[in-house]
């Protein structure tokens, strides 16, 4: 794994330019600061515009491709229990999606650190839940994720960590949710992934909430800490609004 950062809403304005309203989404590569910046690209109908809500729905927006909004696909994996968890366990859940591997030796245990955080600030919410899909599943048995989960801190019942064929996972990262996964073996660890986090709704809804100029965010960065405030690039931290959006889902 390299060190990359990875920020979703960087160049998404580009993005809806440069390709037609029926090419499919896929991962394009910017050369930054001689890191290569992975953009989760979107399509030209994404919804940029947030629209009066009805009853007790939030500012936040559903992330919507031509017209359709984005749920999170089906998806059936085992976790570190060893219990089948499909998406269908999230159902009437708030949660947050990521995709990570227990050998990754940069941005995974900054990940999971902020991941822990969040879990930590809802411990008594039923209805919050995390849902980590390992990249590496011939390594990350439920063995192993179970170990990683009792030494990391992890002990939400609504956090799953998960393992299954590789080939469902990769798709479920790069078609289902445009984040980006792939084995490179000149990065740092053998594998690439995004490091952003993906907020889902209790109807299995993508969502997030707006920049500055009233365009979704679309994910989370997952890198940067509360406590570290910035990085080496000057991108602020985005976990304290995660904990404020999941917060607000909760209550819809």
């Amino acid at each position: 794994m390299s060190k990359k950062t990875n920020y979703s809403y960087v160049g998404v304005s580009f993005i809806i330019l440069l390709f037609g309203i029926y090419f499919v989404p896929k991962i394009i590569d910017r050369i930054s600061n001689d890191d290569i910046v992975r953009d989760e690209s979107r399509s030209k109908d994404i919804n940029l515009n947030p629209k009066k809500r009805p009853g007790n729905l939030s500012d936040l927006h559903f992330i919507e491709i031509n017209g359709v909004k984005r749920k999170v696909p089906d998806f059936s994996f085992t976790d570190q229990n060893g219990n089948t968890i499909s998406n269908k366990d999230y159902d009437g859940k708030v949660y947050v999606i990521e995709f990570f591997f227990t050998t990754c030796p940069s941005i995974c245990p900054k990940m999971n650190a902020n991941m822990v955080q969040i879990q930590n600030a809802f411990p008594d919410e039923r209805n919050f839940g995390i849902a980590s899909f390992s990249i590496t599943p011939h390594i990350d048995t439920p063995e192993v994720l179970k170990a990683y989960a009792d030494s990391n801190g992890i002990t939400s019942p609504n956090w799953h960590l998960m393992t299954g064929d590789v080939d469902e996972i990769y798709k479920l990262a790069n078609e289902g949710f445009y984040l980006y996964t792939a084995k490179d073996e000149n990065a740092e660890g053998g594998f690439e992934h995004s490091g952003n986090f993906a907020l889902i709704d209790k109807n299995g809804y993508i969502r997030s909430r707006s920049d500055s100029q009233g365009s979704p965010i679309i994910y989370y960065n997952g890198i940067i800490s509360e406590e570290e405030k910035v990085d080496e690039t000057g991108m602020e931290q985005q976990i304290t609004w995660l904990k404020e959006d999941i917060a607000k889902l909760l209550k819809e």
